[in-house]
């Protein structure tokens, strides 16, 4: 009996680590709060249910242990599906689902009206200057571009003459 129960701490214990190598993802709502109590810059995973790309970026780059480490130490993570028909409220405003669009109108608003999946968006502490960057980032690629944001990079140096110098340390 009392090895059955060293094996189910055990498994709890094993369980508890596993989820802790994920990323810390939350509802917008809960970014909101969060950035109340401490402010931190924002990544928001823009995905889609249909997206292929945004499926396979969650199985291969967001499940690589240091884009895990490096994305809960830096940002708050939050993902939205851009085709979400609940209204939302966001930083005091009410946004509804844009027919037009196919999307809610925050992300059609932060994503600059190019709908695209999946989309990251940046933004700075207390949600501001939002930065959109489209498309599939596999694990290298990502690498180089959140360390140029949340290293404030993007404020001295333009991106390409960034990308010259970079240097990869993820695996």
């Amino acid at each position: 009996m009392k090895n059955f129960f060293l094996a189910i701490a055990f498994l709890l214990y094993a369980n508890t680590l596993v989820n802790a190598q994920e990323i810390q993802w939350m509802s917008l709502d809960d970014a909101q709060v969060a950035m109340k109590k401490q402010p931190k810059k924002i990544y928001i995973d823009v995905y889609t249910d249909w997206c292929g790309w945004c499926k396979k970026m969650d199985k291969t780059t967001f499940q690589n242990p240091e884009v895990v480490k490096y994305m809960n130490e830096h940002f708050y993570a939050v993902k939205f599906n851009a085709e979400i028909r609940d209204e939302i409220m966001f930083r005091g405003k009410m946004y509804g689902f844009n027919t037009d669009k196919k999307a809610n109108q925050l992300m059609v608003d932060l994503m600059r009206e190019q709908m695209s999946y999946p989309t990251m968006v940046f933004m700075e502490e207390n949600f501001q200057n939002p930065m959109p960057v489209p498309g599939y980032m596999d694990v290298a690629t990502l690498e180089k571009v959140l360390k140029y944001l949340a290293e404030g990079l993007y404020k001295t140096i333009q991106y390409p003459e960034y990308e010259k110098s970079f240097k990869p340390s993820w695996k």
